[in-house]
């Protein structure tokens, strides 16, 4: 009985064993055969990462075929996610090698965890610190270097606020962009030209696919595509007009603070274009800024300190937004409205002296410049004849005279940030300020005093206008947008924008009167023994409680003009010696006029020059 029982027993057994054996074979059929496919993803994943290779951003050349913006070599480093979340002792470990807070490592990880892609941690490493990271190897499991094109600016501040700026995408960012291809890491252009343009000449990323081992070291390259370098850009900008304004911008600011009353003369602007198309030639202005200080891995704490308690702020294009009252600029405006609608006559004299014959306003001349006709009172600047031409036209007339030059709207440069500045009038005056129009103001807004805000790009489109007799075009940088192969992809030209309605006689009166500003009146002297031909106004604007600013507005040459210069110096004084002086050296290099030889410009700088 107990030998049957035994055997009973036995036959269960091997049943169940075989039953077993059978499940066992099953289940690894079903992995082998049916989930084959899907097990063998997941362990190339364990095994194999696609280490990306981000794409050079195009360059961007000045209207010659000077490089000014380019890429250099550059190393980052990232951590690649294994088979779990990346190791606490990993990331501290590498938070001590690279000198930053662990916790920044944790943040990034953090919002990438369970990915397979790589995570930067820190990019434009130091030779030295990839000598640490690679001789600590063994202790940073999943911890890679990768190469990478850094944004280079060869001239530093050189046209910073046209060029603007790259740094990596923020989470706003990457949320309106991820669609488009955008990712967590990448770099994007922040503002100016690398803003506008960012989808042309970010390019297209390549990759490798990296087999590594279990402590993330790279074992071989399976695949690789290479990335395709962004589009570049071929500007309006002359390179060697644009640093001669930034120079000529930097000295006189220092000469003003050291030599004058005028110690606080440290923001500035300059703007210069072709009066005949509305390229830009040169676009400059301060305080400045770094571009590369961005580039790289971020911005230093150093920088960003200099930065965000400059009160003057840097990042501030005070071309296309910084608002300003044109002072006797404006005069052009008054004058040439005055003149097309009769309320005055070329010859009709009216008598400066020092004081207006009705209100209790002064001439900049307080002893007074005796009878002026137009061309004499705009060569002389004269407050008194303006004051009468003010009351003569009224707001209303000021208005429609202001808004037909374009002011008190964009002008459509294809920049970020442009101001809209603002045209005064009594629609204007009682919302804002609920009050009516008095008639006491049409003086000092006639002089461009008063309510008036504008930026120097429309200033410079107001004296363009009359140099080039009428047409207003819209301000433009960038000429061609070319792919790698040299193939123009996109061309640009000329926009008209407006035309102001001018008789021919208004226009010569206008030049005429401009054209003594720059050798018999207010901006004679720094002009004197130019070789060529120059037209311009100067402008004085008060700015209570601080000092007045500087304002210049001018072309050459004058029968046929091929640029026009505004320049702005805040809290800088007088036109006529703060300001123009800026154009005289602007004008100097457009037209080779004691310029330094080939071999004393920057390297970047040549003509050639590749980078």
């Amino acid at each position: 009985m107990l030998a049957k029982r035994m055997a009973n027993r036995l036959d269960v057994f091997i049943i169940l064993s075989i039953l077993i054996f059978i499940a066992l074979i099953s289940r690894l059929g079903y992995l082998q055969v049916v989930q084959g496919q899907h097990y063998g993803k997941l362990a190339d994943g364990n095994r194999i990462r696609l280490i990306p290779i981000l794409a050079p951003r195009g360059t961007f050349y000045d209207r010659f075929g000077v490089p000014m913006v380019s890429n250099r070599p550059g190393f980052s480093v990232a951590i690649v996610p294994l088979s779990g979340p990346v190791d606490n002792a990993v990331m501290d470990k590498l938070a001590g090698i690279l000198n930053i807070d662990p916790k920044e490592i944790r943040d990034k990880v953090g919002k990438k965890q369970g990915s397979f892609e790589p995570i930067i941690i820190k990019n434009d490493l130091d030779p030295a610190m990839i000598t640490k990271i690679e001789e600590r190897r063994g202790e940073l499991p999943g911890v890679v270097i990768q190469v990478q094109a850094i944004r280079n600016y060869p001239s530093k501040e050189l046209a910073a606020h046209t060029f603007g700026y790259v740094g990596e995408i923020n989470e706003e960012q990457l949320a309106k962009r991820k669609s488009q291809g955008y990712k967590s890491g990448d770099f994007i252009g922040k503002d100016g030209l690398e803003w506008v343009y960012d989808s042309l000449i970010r390019g297209a990323d390549g990759g490798q696919q990296v087999e590594v081992d279990v402590a993330g070291r790279p074992v071989q390259v399976i695949g690789k595509k290479d990335p395709i370098p962004g589009d570049n850009l071929v500007l309006t900008i002359d390179s060697r007009i644009q640093q001669a304004a930034e120079k000529a911008l930097d000295e006189q600011l220092k000469y003003i603070q050291e030599k004058t009353i005028h110690k606080d003369a440290k923001a500035a602007a300059v703007v210069a274009i072709n009066p005949k198309t509305g390229e830009i030639l040169a676009m400059a202005s301060r305080p400045n800024f770094d571009p590369n200080w961005f580039a790289g891995g971020g911005i230093s704490q150093k920088d960003w300190k200099n930065i965000s308690e400059n009160k003057f702020n840097p990042l501030n294009n005070r071309v296309i937004s910084g608002e300003y009252a044109p002072g006797s600029v404006y005069k052009i405006v008054t004058g040439a409205a005055a003149l097309e609608l009769n309320k005055i006559t070329p010859l009709e004299e009216v008598f400066c002296g020092g004081r207006h014959r009705i209100y209790d306003a002064w001439c900049w001349e307080t002893k007074g410049h005796g009878n002026e006709s137009f061309v004499s009172a705009l060569a002389d600047s004269c407050d008194v004849y303006f004051y009468e031409l003010g009351l003569r036209l009224g707001i209303d007339n000021i208005e429609e005279y202001s808004r037909l030059f374009g002011l008190g709207k964009k002008t459509g440069i294809n920049l970020p940030g442009e101001s809209a500045g603002l045209v005064p009038s009594r629609t204007w005056k009682l919302k804002n300020l609920e009050e009516e129009w008095y008639e006491i103001e049409n003086l000092f807004v006639a002089i461009g005093q008063g309510f008036h805000m504008y930026t120097p790009l429309q200033m410079v489109n107001v004296i363009s206008a009359v140099a080039n007799g009428g047409t207003l075009h819209k301000p433009w940088l960038v000429s061609q947008v070319v792919g790698q192969n040299g193939e123009v992809k996109q061309q640009f030209g000329p926009e008209e924008i407006g035309r102001v309605p001018l008789k021919k006689s208004t226009i010569n009166l206008l030049r005429e009167g401009l054209r003594k500003v720059a050798t018999d009146g207010t901006a004679g002297g720094v002009f004197e023994g130019f070789p060529v031909a120059v037209a311009g106004k100067t402008g004085t604007a008060e700015n209570p409680p601080y000092d007045d600013f500087a304002l210049f507005a001018g072309y050459a040459p004058f029968d046929d003009p091929t640029i026009a210069v505004v320049v702005v110096v805040e809290q800088g004084g007088h036109g006529g010696s703060a300001a123009a002086p800026i154009a005289r050296k602007v004008m100097e290099a457009a037209f080779n006029i004691n310029q330094p030889s080939l071999l004393e410009i920057p390297t970047a700088l040549r003509p050639g020059t590749i980078l």
